[in-house]
């Protein structure tokens, strides 16, 4: 049987930071991902600077910086009229920002890092089919180009999901619920006059979000009344319009996708050796764009987890203790931040009393805590 120090299920953005991580302070690890290649869809688009702070100490933002575009204000209206902006540039520097890359080129970024660091740490194409675990050591059997074999560790680390195998086969409790928000969101040539201006459109039929993307692109993102199984482009685009006037029929369409929206939250983020991050941990609203980068967020402090049981083995359940209680402390004010951003979406938030505390929120300083909270800043003991 294989040994490595750790075994991380799941190499999406937060099982493949953490590796990264991890190979930087010494310890050996196997990623294990069912997936061949990564996704192209582009899913998750936003870069926190509470991440960038991360990256940072990983000497890796550089990289994000070339392939990303910096998002340094929002725009807000009620309907079609404009009625005030919120400036990221109030935030604490360097990264007075929102950094857009779409999500499959964050996670090529963080893979080509990961493979300088050690050529053989992710294997793709590898489902576990079984995971046994102590207070000592874990271990897994995986499938890979259907043969079987084991892998054992020290630790190991869950980064796969919200329909997470590691989770499930610790049955450790995941609670929550769905919201009846639904959503559709498609990637088109960007022929507004916004630049690299975020803009947020609350109207009275329901949301519409607008992000700049590299490569002249623009996201929309538009309230639903229900759940759209096949979105039509014809639809979104007739929507868009009919809620902010902007036309989009000659403009070339990269994707289209519907979502709902749900939250969970995992009783514990361990038993014994095995820890859960990400979205095997917890999922939050998409509203805002803050999932991923609380993924990365639960990584970091898994890697100073295990690096204090390495270096004090006799306080390895206080310290495993604290990773569980610091980051579901976190997870749940992420929550409630994405829920107030969804609420705000919501028609029956567009009345004349939400409206008169977001003008007033706009127009003083208020507004600059509203770009902190945008930016994930004030986060447990994370610096704001």
């Amino acid at each position: 049987m294989d040994k490595v120090d750790v075994i991380i299920v799941g190499g999406g953005p937060v099982g493949l930071y953490l590796a990264g991580r991890l190979l930087q302070n010494g310890f050996t690890c196997k990623v294990l991902e069912k997936r061949e290649t990564i996704d192209l869809h582009s899913k998750s688009l936003g870069i926190h600077p509470v991440s960038l702070d991360l990256f940072d100490r990983a000497g890796i933002t550089q990289s994000f910086l070339e392939e990303g575009l910096k998002i340094e204000r929002g725009l807000a209206f009620f309907d079609e009229d404009p009625v005030g902006e919120v400036s990221f540039q109030s935030c604490p520097p360097p990264h007075s920002y929102i950094l857009a890359i779409p999500q499959w080129n964050t996670e090529k970024i963080l893979e080509n890092w990961v493979k300088s660091l050690d050529s053989e740490a992710l294997l793709r194409g590898a489902k576990v089919e079984k995971l046994e675990h102590s207070k000592q050591r874990s271990s897994v059997t995986l499938s890979i180009n259907g043969k079987n074999q084991q892998i054992a560790s020290d630790f190991l680390v869950g980064c796969d999901g919200k329909n997470s195998f590691v989770r499930n086969s610790c049955n450790i409790q995941f609670e929550g619920n769905s919201y009846p928000d639904t959503y559709v969101m498609g990637d088109f040539d960007d022929n507004t006059a916004f630049e690299k201006d975020a803009a947020v459109f609350l109207h009275r039929d329901g949301l519409v979000e607008s992000f700049p993307l590299p490569n002249g692109q623009r996201r929309w993102v538009v309230k639903s009344d229900s759940y759209i199984e096949n979105p039509d482009r014809k639809v979104l685009t007739e929507q868009i319009f009919s809620r902010t006037h902007h036309h989009l029929i000659e403009c070339r369409n990269y994707m289209l996708s519907s979502f709902g929206v749900q939250h969970f939250l995992a009783d514990t983020f361990h038993k014994n050796r095995v820890l859960l991050a990400g979205d095997a941990a917890h999922v939050v609203s998409p509203i805002g764009g803050q999932g991923m980068n609380l993924g990365w967020i639960d990584a970091e402090e898994c890697l100073h987890t295990i690096m204090k049981v390495r270096k004090d083995p006799e306080n390895e359940e206080q310290y495993l203790n604290h990773y569980t209680i610091k980051q579901r402390k976190i997870a749940k004010q992420v929550a409630k931040r994405a829920e107030m951003n969804m609420r705000l979406g919501r028609k029956e938030s567009t009345n004349a009393w939400t409206r008169v505390i977001l003008l007033i929120v706009l127009k003083t300083r208020l507004k600059h805590l509203l770009a902190r909270i945008f930016t994930m800043r004030g986060l447990g003991s994370w610096p704001i």
